[in-house]
């Protein structure tokens, strides 16, 4: 009986020693899972791979740097305006022009309508242009016109009239005026071309342009007009069957005067000399 009793007291006495142990496994594995690992000295969280380091503030570097440079602004315009504050104020140039003197005397007398080229070419062009020669004929194709060239009637002269159409336009093209008479041998056909001017020079380029295309030609032979500027007269050479002209040999002038451009055509079944073209082309240009 009583080494019943020494046995029970003895097994109770190693349940709790086994109760104690496990007791304290696991409160030493709690503490590590929870707490993580002990302090170091002086409070410091310890450094290695389970430590926990604290979150970086973002945006603190571009605020202040947007905050320095509205600063630097701000400096630099105070800075400018005490400086322009402390300076004397410059003198302004004077609004108004010296006054001019007036010249003394009589002013002078207006040109006459003989003096004032834009006189005569404001008025009607066809009363410019050159009569017909006494026993000429008037060109057949000139017969009930009333010698106006208008700007689609001027263009349908050129080889490609819409082209031509579209440049006239912006050499700023006017009016024009023609004339023509037929004789035995010959034909003459002579045109008076007036350009706005506004922002082209029309009658000097149109001129320039003519002389140019004349220019390449092989067999032409050319003179200047003497005493009328940028004109020139050509003689062309004899032309080949089927070349589209009237008549086998020609002559043309091109010139040009303020805003007017002057053209001469001669087609002849003799050749055409030199003296004949030029000479019309400045008694032409001398009722200018």
């Amino acid at each position: 009986m009583q080494k019943a009793e020494e046995a029970e007291e003895a097994e109770k006495t190693e349940e709790a020693g086994e109760a104690g142990e496990a007791g304290e496994t696991a409160a030493t594995g709690e503490a590590g899972e929870t707490g993580g690992a002990p302090r170091a000295e002086g409070g410091r969280e310890p450094v290695g791979a389970g430590a926990v380091r604290p979150r970086r503030r973002r945006g603190r570097t571009a605020l202040l740097i947007a905050t320095a440079a509205v600063l630097g602004v701000v400096a630099g315009t105070c800075t400018g305006y005490l400086v322009q504050a402390d300076r004397e104020p410059a003198a302004l140039p004077p609004l108004s022009q010296p006054v001019l003197p007036r010249a003394e005397g009589p002013a002078p007398e207006p040109l006459t309508a003989a003096q004032d080229h834009r006189v005569k070419t404001e008025g009607d062009l066809r009363k410019l242009l050159l009569p017909k020669p006494r026993g000429a004929r008037e060109a057949e194709w000139l017969k009930g016109d009333d010698g106006w060239l208008d700007l689609a009637r001027y263009a349908g002269y050129f080889e490609k009239p819409g082209d031509a159409f579209d440049w006239l336009v912006r050499e700023e093209y006017r009016r024009g005026a023609a004339t023509a008479w037929e004789g035995d041998t010959s034909t003459v056909d002579i045109r008076l071309l007036q350009y706005r001017q506004v922002d082209t020079m029309g009658a000097a380029d149109v001129t320039r342009s003519n002389q140019e295309y004349r220019r390449g030609k092989d067999g032409v032979r050319s003179w200047p007009i003497p005493g009328a500027g940028e004109s020139m007269a050509y003689v062309l050479p004899r032309a080949d069957a089927g070349h589209g002209r009237a008549r086998n040999y020609g002559a043309e002038a091109f010139a040009w005067r303020g805003d007017l451009a002057l053209e001469i055509f001669i087609d002849s079944d003799k050749p055409v000399s030199k003296a004949q073209i030029i000479d019309l082309a400045q008694r032409q240009l001398e009722r200018l």
